[in-house]
């Protein structure tokens, strides 16, 4: 089992910056892989950006390209999501999610952080 918890979210004016975090706790000594994904209400849940544990490759939406940056604390167990130059289409509820090795998809999911940009 793993637990994620995530934090951070908030209420921010349009061009201003957030971080997020996602403590892990748990089986994550088996990470493949940790993202993070947003949902915004009537929307489907998109992913956002996320990375491979070993190689470090990182992978991020069009969308959020040069504004977002994803990073992790190995000591900390953490993964953070900088989030700069927000915009109000970047509010959503923010989840960060492992894939673990020899699985197909994400695995395990956070409770979520709301994240809200005003105009």
């Amino acid at each position: 089992q793993v637990q994620l918890v995530e934090s951070g979210g908030g209420l921010v004016q349009a061009g201003g910056s957030l971080r997020l975090s996602c403590a892990a706790s748990g089986r994550t000594f088996s990470t493949y892989a940790m993202g993070w994904f947003r949902q915004a209400p009537g929307k489907e849940r998109e992913f956002v950006a996320g990375f491979r544990w070993t190689g470090g490759n990182t992978y991020y939406a069009d969308s959020v390209k040069g504004r977002f940056t994803i990073s992790r604390d190995n000591t900390k167990n953490t993964v953070y999501l900088q989030m700069n130059s927000l915009k109000p289409e970047d509010t959503a509820a923010y989840y960060c999610a492992i894939r673990l090795s020899g699985t197909a998809s994400y695995d395990y999911w956070g409770q979520g952080t709301q994240v809200t940009v005003s105009s």
